[in-house]
């Protein structure tokens, strides 16, 4: 019996993802993964003077460094990378379930963050370090259409890689009914809204909530509004009220992070 399309994707994704490596860089991100003992590292590569700033981490971390001329620095990165003498082979991290994530109820209200299709590691490393700093439970995106682990999706996010959960998902619509479903409140980020983000949250303060982003230009696409529980927007005081993704993301979840207090 033939299999059928979707379980031959689902199988190659899975293969794709067990083989898939990483290259960190840069001595903020490197020294993170090195001390992150879910990291899976495989090669380490560092300038005797970036060598000498990791010790501590290296030691932990029980690897054996490359030492690499500066000159000729070997790792294959885009020569465009700031990687200050150190560069990580590593797997990406595993996360394990999200919905158990989302279900864990630890007394105060959940914040999720979803992504639809960001594309910009730069924005997505942003994205999660206000994400850990205003306390969201994980960060789910689209396996395709969406930025994958990366040396610079890394080094933007400055240590938040390592502690946020990052989960790349089969089907971004398919997550946003199952956590409708779970009694989360899935708000879209949108300027056209009528409603503001403080008011929307005030609605419900105790309640889990979702926030939905969409890439710059196109935004949020059309399913992905309908699944929405509500729209809101950020607010804003002049005529250019447009934001960078990653900057209303931080302004959002701040406001959302308030509810309750």
């Amino acid at each position: 019996m033939k299999k059928p399309t979707w379980v031959i994707d689902k199988e190659r994704d899975k293969r794709a993802a067990a083989a898939e490596t990483v290259w960190l860089f840069g001595l903020h991100a490197v020294r993170d993964a090195l001390e992150n003992p879910a990291r899976e590292r495989l090669r380490l590569i560092v300038t005797k003077n970036a060598a000498d700033k990791l010790a501590p981490a290296i030691a932990a971390a029980g690897m054996e460094a490359e030492i690499a001329d500066p000159r000729k620095f070997p790792a294959p990165l885009d020569p465009g990378s700031v990687h200050q003498g150190a560069a990580l082979e590593v797997r990406p991290l595993n996360w394990g379930d999200w919905q158990s994530l989302c279900a864990m109820d630890d007394g105060t209200p959940a914040t999720i963050v979803l992504l639809d299709r960001v594309t910009d590691p730069h924005n997505v490393g942003a994205i999660l370090r206000s994400a850990e700093v205003f306390g969201a439970r994980a960060v789910l995106a689209p396996s395709r259409h969406s930025a994958p682990e990366s040396g610079a999706l890394a080094k933007t996010a400055s240590g938040a890689l390592e502690r946020m959960p990052y989960i790349r998902l089969q089907n971004l619509g398919d997550a946003l009914e199952t956590l409708n479903k779970m009694a989360y409140l899935t708000i879209g980020l949108d300027g056209l809204a009528e409603m503001e983000i403080g008011a929307v949250a005030a609605r419900s303060a105790r309640a889990n909530m979702a926030l939905v982003l969409g890439a710059e230009g196109p935004g949020l696409r059309e399913r992905t509004k309908d699944l929405c529980g509500a729209m809101a927007r950020v607010p804003f005081q002049r005529d250019f009220g447009s934001l960078n993704v990653s900057n209303a993301a931080a302004v959002a979840l701040y406001v959302l992070s308030q509810r309750g207090q």
